[in-house]
C-alpha cells in the first residue's frame, strides 16, 4: 500500500467522512413503504454526524437519480440497492437510510462504521470547478521526460496560476474529484493543477532516488529535484495557454520536501511553496533515523513500498498460529538485527535497505540529503506546515522554518503548527484520537492561511486585512488552552528557557539539585518496550493504529520495571511552555552502547473535573524523542561509551505550546527503548548495530544522575513563571 502520506491522498479514504460514535436515542424506523424512485425526495436534506458537525453530507434528487455531495465530495451519483439502501459507486458495502413517522428522511448510517447521521436540514451545494483533464511528458534538461496531469478549469475567464505537487506516488488517477478530495479550499479557488511523477516513479523516466541529493546547479547538466521542478516550469509556462505567468508549489512529507526543493534556485515564475510535514533530513530526525537510531519498521516497511517496483507494493507481516495478522512487535523481534530483517524479507536488496546497512551513521551518504544544509537564502516566499504529533515528519518543518529564519529579511519565512497528525491538516475534523479540540482547526489553517497565502502571491489577492493574508510569521493552535495564537516569531520572545529538575524519589522540582540522587532501571533488549499498544500493524495497512499513536494514552507502560519516571505536584495555575524543549540529562550504563528516550507528559486528573470520561487519568505526551548514545561524540564517528562512566545526553524534543492546565501533573519518563519503532540498541558497542549478532544483545543498567556536578534537567519554554506558592 503507498505511503498515505501527502495531501491529495489522506482523504481518499471512502468518500463519506469518518467517525466518532453517536449519543442520543435513534428515530424509531417506520415500516412504511420505501420512497418509489419519484419518492426520493423524501430522503434529500443535509445530514451531520452530531460528533463532527462539520462535515455534513447533502443528499438531493437529480434526473430521478440520488446525488450525495460535501464540500470535498464532488456530486456523486449512488446506486440503489433497495428502497432505502444505496452504495457509492463499486463500492461492495451498502448505506442505509431510516424514516421518520412521517415517512421523510430521519437519519442515515454509512455501513463502514456505526456512526449516525440526522437530518439537519435542506440539501447544500458546493462550489465545484469544470476542470479539464489533459496529460503531458515533459522533458527535462537531460533528455529524461516526466509524465505529468494537468487540471485546467475551463469555467474561469482569464489567466490563471499553476499550482504544482510533485510526488512519488502516482498521478493516474488526478481528477477534479481527487483535487476537491485533498484540498477543497485550493480547487474551489481555481488554479491550474499540475500533478508530476517525480524520476523513475510510475509513468515518469529516469532512475529513481530516494531523498534524492541536492546537485550542484552550477553544473548546467547536474539534475536533482529542484532542476527538475525548474524545467517543468519553464515547460508550462510555454506550453500551457491561459496561465498568469506564475506557479506556486505545494506538496506534504516527500511531497513537502519536493516542495522545499523547489525553491532552491528557483525558477523566477515560481513566487511562493508550501513545504507541509517536508522530510528534511531522514537521517537526522525525520523518517529513518532519530539522532542516530534507526527506525526499523518504517524503514522496512516503507522501502519496500516504494522501491519494490515503480509502482507500489503492499507488506505483509505474515499470519500468527491462529491465522491472525503477525504482531509486528514479534515479528522484528525475532528476527533481531536489520540485515535478518532483509535476509528474511524474501525481497531483493533494495537501495535504501542497502544504504541503511552499509551507512548506519551520519556520513556523506546522509548528509548529502540533508535539505537544511542548502537552506541560505528565502527565495521565495515559504509557509511552512507541521504537525506536533506528527509521527513522520516532525523534524522537517521545525528545522526547515529555524534554518530559513535567520535569513528572512523580506519577511516571507511563514510558520504554521497545529496539534495534527501526519498530513492530518487536511481534515476537518475535531478530533485526533481521543483528543477533542472542540473546533475543526484543519479547515482554519486551509481557509484563513494556506488559500490566502497562495492567493496573495500569485493573484495579487488583498494582504495584511481581514480578507487577505495577514500572517506575520508563526500561526499555532496551542493545546490546553485549544487556541490559534499569532506569534511575531516562534519561539516568542516572551519564551523562557526554565531548567526543570529530575530530582530523587521521582520528584521534579525548579531549583537546583541539593543533594545526590539516582534513579536507576535494567533495560533487556529481549524485552523491549513496546513504543505503542501491540498488536503492531503494518505501517499502512487497514486498520493500523500508526498514525496516532503519539497521542496515546502512555498507561500502557506504566507497570514496566525498566523505565523511570519524575512527577511534578499537582498544578495550582495552569502552566504554559511554547518553544523548544530541551532534555539535558547525565547517565551512566553498565555496557559499551545504549539509547535515551525521554518524554514529556502532560497526566490529567483521574476524577470528574474532567468532563470526557476517557481522558481521565490520561497521560498525554507533549514531547518525546531518542538519542542513540554511540554518537555522543559527532554523529559522523560511533564510539564506545566507558561502561560506569556518566555521560551528558543533550538533545531536543521538538517545539510545543502547550498549557497544563491547573489540577494537572507534569511527567517525565525515560527508558532505554521503544520498539520496534526503533531497532534494539544491542548495549554492547558494535561497529554496525544493522548487522548485530543474537550474542551482541545484553541487558544493561542504566543510571540517571541529579547533583550540583551531574543536574538531569529538562530545558522547558515557560511563558509563565512557576514556583511552589503560586503553582503547588
Amino acid at each position: 500500500m503507498i505511503r498515505l502520506r501527502f495531501a491529495f491522498a489522506v482523504l481518499c479514504v471512502a468518500a463519506l467522512p469518518s467517525a466518532h460514535g453517536f449519543a442520543g436515542p435513534l428515530p424509531h424506523p417506520t415500516q412504511a413503504a420505501a420512497p418509489a424512485a419519484t419518492q426520493l425526495e423524501a430522503l434529500a436534506g443535509e445530514y451531520t454526524n452530531p460528533d463532527d458537525p462539520d462535515t455534513p453530507l447533502s443528499f438531493y434528487v437529480q434526473n430521478g437519480k440520488l446525488f450525495v455531495e460535501t464540500d470535498q465530495l464532488v456530486p456523486t451519483e449512488l446506486k440503489r440497492v433497495s428502497d432505502l439502501e444505496f452504495s457509492l459507486p463499486e463500492a461492495k458495502t451498502t448505506d442505509r437510510f431510516t424514516l421518520d413517522s412521517s415517512g421523510r428522511g430521519a437519519t442515515f448510517v454509512p455501513s463502514s462504521h456505526e456512526t449516525v447521521y440526522r437530518r439537519t436540514g435542506e440539501p447544500v451545494h458546493h462550489i465545484f470547478h469544470d476542470y479539464q483533464r489533459t496529460e503531458a511528458m515533459i522533458p527535462m534538461r537531460d533528455g529524461v521526460k516526466l509524465h505529468v496531469v494537468i487540471l485546467k478549469p475551463a469555467d474561469i475567464a482569464g489567466p490563471l496560476p499553476f499550482l504544482i505537487q510533485r510526488t512519488p506516488y502516482g498521478v493516474d488517477r488526478t481528477n477534479r474529484a481527487s483535487f476537491s478530495r485533498g484540498s477543497r479550499e485550493l480547487a474551489r479557488a481555481g488554479y491550474i493543477y499540475v500533478a508530476e511523477d517525480i524520476r523513475g516513479r510510475w509513468k515518469s523516466e529516469g532512475e529513481f532516488v530516494m531523498s534524492r541529493p541536492m546537485a550542484d546547479h552550477r553544473d548546467p547538466k547536474a539534475v536533482d529535484e529542484s532542476t527538475d521542478t525548474y524545467d517543468t516550469v519553464a515547460w508550462l509556462l510555454t506550453n500551457v495557454s491561459g496561465n498568469n505567468g506564475r506557479a506556486g508549489v505545494v506538496g506534504v512529507s516527500y511531497p513537502g520536501f519536493l516542495a522545499m526543493a523547489a525553491g532552491i534556485d528557483p525558477h523566477p515564475a515560481v513566487k511562493a511553496i508550501s513545504p507541509q510535514a517536508p522530510m528534511i533530513d531522514v537521517w537526522m530526525g525525520d523518517d529513518f533515523f532519530h539522532n542516530g537510531a534507526f527506525r526499523q519498521t518504517y524503514g522496512y516497511d516503507y522501502v519496500i513500498g516504494l522501491e519494490s517496483s515503480k509502482e507500489s507494493t503492499e507488506v505483509d507481516y505474515g499470519k500468527d498460529k491462529d491465522g491472525k495478522p503477525r504482531d509486528g512487535y514479534d515479528y522484528f523481534l525475532e528476527r533481531g538485527s536489520f540485515q535478518e530483517d532483509v535476509k528474511k524479507s524474501g525481497a531483493k536488496m533494495l537501495p535504501t535497505w542497502k544504504l541503511f546497512i552499509d551507512h548506519p551513521a551520519y556520513d556523506p551518504v546522509w548528509s548529502s540529503r540533508g535539505v537544511e544544509h542548502h537552506l541560505n537564502t528565502v527565495a521565495v516566499p515559504t509557509l511552512t506546515v507541521g504537525g506536533y504529533y506528527d509521527q513522520e515528519d516532525m523534524f522537517g518543518p521545525q528545522i526547515e522554518y529555524s534554518t530559513l529564519e535567520p535569513h528572512d529579511t523580506n519577511r516571507e519565512n511563514f510558520l504554521v503548527l497545529g496539534p495534527w497528525r501526519h498530513g492530518y491538516w487536511v481534515s476537518s475534523s475535531r478530533h485526533l484520537g481521543n483528543l477533542d479540540y472542540g473546533e475543526p482547526i484543519g479547515t482554519e489553517f486551509r481557509e484563513q492561511i494556506e488559500a490566502k497565502f497562495f492567493a496573495h502571491y500569485l493573484k495579487d489577492a488583498p494582504g495584511s486585512n481581514a480578507s487577505g493574508f495577514d500572517l506575520e510569521d508563526t500561526a499555532s493552535f496551542q493545546t490546553g488552552s485549544n487556541t490559534w495564537k499569532r506569534y511575531a516569531h516562534f519561539p516568542p520572545k516572551e519564551s523562557q528557557p526554565t531548567s526543570l529538575h529530575l530530582q530523587g524519589d521521582g520528584k521534579l522540582g525548579w531549583t537546583d539539585p541539593t543533594a545526590q540522587a539516582r534513579t536507576s532501571y535494567v533495560s533487556d533488549p529481549a524485552n523491549p518496550i513496546p513504543y505503542r499498544h501491540r498488536p503492531i500493524q503494518v505501517t499502512y495497512s487497514q486498520g493500523s493504529q500508526w498514525f496516532e499513536w503519539l497521542t496515546e494514552d502512555q498507561r500502557f507502560v506504566a507497570d514496566r520495571k525498566d523505565l523511570a519516571v519524575w512527577k511534578l505536584p499537582v498544578l495550582k495555575k495552569d502552566l504554559i511552555v511554547t518553544g523548544e524543549v530541551i532534555a539535558d540529562i547525565f547517565a551512566s550504563t553498565t555496557g559499551t552502547d545504549n539509547d535515551m528516550v525521554v518524554k514529556l507528559i502532560d497526566e490529567y486528573p483521574n476524577d470528574d473535573s474532567v468532563a470526557d470520561a476517557k481522558m481521565r487519568g490520561y497521560q498525554l505526551m507533549t514531547n518525546e524523542e531518542i538519542f542513540r548514545g554511540r554518537y555522543l561524540e559527532g554523529f559522523d564517528k560511533p564510539t564506545p561509551l566507558r561502561a560506569g562512566s556518566v555521560h551528558e545526553y543533550k538533545f531536543s524534543l521538538h517545539d510545543v505550546d502547550h498549557v497544563f492546565k491547573a489540577g494537572h501533573t507534569v511527567m517525565v519518563e525515560v527508558q532505554s527503548t521503544w520498539f520496534p519503532l526503533y531497532d534494539r540498541n544491542p548495549q554492547t558497542f558494535v561497529p554496525n548495530i544493522m548487522t548485530a549478532k543474537p550474542e551482541d544483545y545484553k541487558p544493561a543498567t542504566v543510571t540517571i544522575y541529579s547533583d550540583a556536578e551531574h543536574d538531569s534537567t529538562l530545558q522547558v519554554p515557560l511563558m509563565n513563571a512557576c514556583d511552589h506558592i503560586d503553582c503547588f
